[in-house]
């Protein structure tokens, strides 16, 4: 069975908002990394757009640094799954996912591959409802920013979590990933 892996950036006061948390280059390089561990992405519709905005090709020359072609690249081949109701029809390599969000993921997990890869915010809170992540990473990065976006508000029950590894990043942050207690 592949498993579900979610990724999030956050700051130390929770805050999860891209918007307030610098990029730079060993985070798109491991970002690459952990895409290469998995087949397919799984997006809400929010995250797909966004995503497709932000890296779908051609971007105008100079639009972006030079070292985060690498990840445009990678995420642009890289084969997505949408959920969303309200989007008619996707593209950019992706397929649409509707239905019964529990049966459709299990149905993904099912198929053989390395792994599914996710992040964003509330697709991540209804998989983590439902049980189906199967290991958490969190980049915390050294920044209070007061608003923003949290982590899953309004979980309703505890997810226990078992430290499986920790790397640090030259700009302070740290990437700390777990796995569910079973």
């Amino acid at each position: 069975m592949r498993p579900l892996r979610y990724s999030i950036n956050v700051t130390l006061d929770g805050c999860c908002d891209h918007r307030a948390i610098p990029a730079d280059e060993e985070l798109h390089r491991h970002a690459i990394e952990n895409f290469e561990r998995a087949d397919a992405l799984l997006f809400c519709r929010v995250i797909y757009e966004m995503m497709e905005a932000a890296w779908r090709p051609p971007a105008g020359t100079g639009a972006r640094p030079a070292w985060m072609e690498p990840f445009a690249r990678t995420i642009s081949a890289a084969k997505k799954y949408v959920v969303s109701s309200t989007l008619d029809r996707v593209d950019w390599n992706a397929e649409l996912v509707r239905g019964d969000l529990e049966k459709a993921v299990q149905q993904l997990k099912r198929e053989p591959g390395k792994g599914l890869f996710t992040g964003g915010v509330k697709l991540p809170l209804a998989l983590a409802e439902l049980g189906l992540i199967d290991e958490y990473e969190f980049v915390v990065h050294p920044r209070l920013v007061g608003h923003g976006p949290t982590l899953f508000a309004g979980l309703s029950k505890y997810v226990d979590l078992r430290l499986v590894s920790r790397l640090e990043f030259g700009s302070g942050a740290v990437a700390m990933r777990y796995e569910p207690g079973r």
